[in-house]
């Protein structure tokens, strides 16, 4: 554990104010692009977020600084990978005052963000378009975010595939690029494997799974009951009998990238997530956290967010590959209902068998389809 970044209060000295001349409140009285750019969110969706955390009673006004001042500095910081020091002068306060909000804003954020995370859809709602996926709930993934950790506690952050420092996040996203879980924290050390283990056996927040429906997940992980990985080995398309797994892989890859676009999104809105931040690990851990929920937020807002723009087009190709199927037939299964599964448990024989056999069947079908119509 390192300690937090150090304040000085001495070198600045906090002078009175007006508002109008407030470097916040320029912004929030000028066009929505600077709303946008600085505090990476639009008008009507940052002054929404004060009114939740006010109304909650998680932040208020003090004599000489307001939420929404608060906020904007917290989001200045995680928006633009600032220190401190840096935004002392630029909003007029100590160091002390800014780091102050900035933690007790974290913490507001922090406390409420699991209403932010929806959950797994069990109706057919946010679910894969995909014919093949039709009970496909999204994406299952770790990505490894920088982290800065004591000397002696270095050694099980170190990541064995490239040597940085490194938490493993384990997330779950939907195809709306919405997450619906996120487990940060885990050491960079740690297998992806042993990350989803943990989360599915956290007593009072684990990761669910709707009865009947499943995640893809890329091939570090096992194919599970509730989890569908790509074949693994060299999967060959000129091999007849490879070739229905080689067809299901290229799909499945297309069905990922959703996790991809996720994690695009998130780090251009907060690139805090793309270098260490020097705080104490806590506090590293809660900006993940607090990044993703504010992601979901902005998200279910303002869909079409200008940061979100930018990752829309590469929905095109999946989009494509998916209308060529609409007209398809699928012998339909009877629809589980959907249900939470009640408690975590080691899965048994038939059911990874019974996991192995719906990842084969989904292969067929498109392999089938794909013979029939070329």
């Amino acid at each position: 554990m390192i300690a937090g970044e150090e304040e000085s209060a001495t070198n600045c000295k906090e002078a009175p104010i007006p508002d109008s001349e407030k470097f916040v409140y320029q912004i929030l009285n000028g066009p929505n692009e600077q709303c946008q750019s600085n505090f990476r969110m639009d008008k009507t969706v940052f002054y929404k977020l004060c009114h939740i955390l006010q109304t909650r009673g998680l932040l208020r006004h003090t004599n000489r600084i307001k939420i929404e001042e608060q906020l904007a500095i917290f989001l200045f910081i995680i928006g633009h990978n600032l220190r401190t020091r840096a935004v002392q002068e630029l909003f007029g306060y100590s160091g002390e005052t800014i780091s102050r909000h900035f933690n007790n804003v974290l913490n507001a954020v922090t406390s409420i963000s699991t209403s932010f995370f929806p959950s797994p859809p069990d109706d057919g709602e946010e679910r894969s378009t995909d014919p093949y996926f039709k009970d496909c709930v999204g994406v299952v993934d770790c990505v490894h975010v920088p982290v800065m950790v004591g000397v002696d506690e270095q050694g099980p952050f170190r990541n064995s595939e490239n040597g940085l420092l490194t938490q493993n996040v384990l997330v779950a996203c939907s195809f709306d690029l919405r997450f619906h879980y996120v487990l940060a924290g885990w050491e960079g050390s740690a297998s992806d494997q042993q990350v989803l283990d943990a989360a599915l056996t956290r007593p009072n927040s684990k990761l669910q799974v709707p009865q009947g429906k499943y995640y893809i997940v890329d091939s570090k992980f096992e194919n599970l009951p509730g989890f569908i990985a790509p074949y693994r080995g060299g999967v060959s398309t000129n091999n007849s009998e490879e070739e229905p797994k080689g067809m299901f892989n290229e799909r499945h890859k297309l069905l990922h990238r959703a996790i991809d676009r996720a994690f695009g999104a998130l780090k251009e809105r907060f690139p805090i997530l793309l270098s260490a931040p020097p705080y104490p690990l806590q506090t590293q851990v809660k900006l993940v956290i607090a990044a993703c929920a504010l992601h979901n937020y902005v998200r279910l807002e303002k869909p079409d967010d200008f940061v979100f723009k930018m990752f829309a087009e590469e929905e095109t190709l999946l989009s494509e590959t998916i209308e060529e199927d609409r007209g398809m037939t699928l012998v339909e299964e009877e629809e589980n209902q959907g249900h939470e599964q009640d408690s975590f448990r080691p899965p048994e024989e038939e059911e990874v068998e019974d996991s192995l056999r719906l990842r084969d069947e989904i292969a067929s079908h498109l392999w089938n389809h794909y013979v029939q119509t070329f």
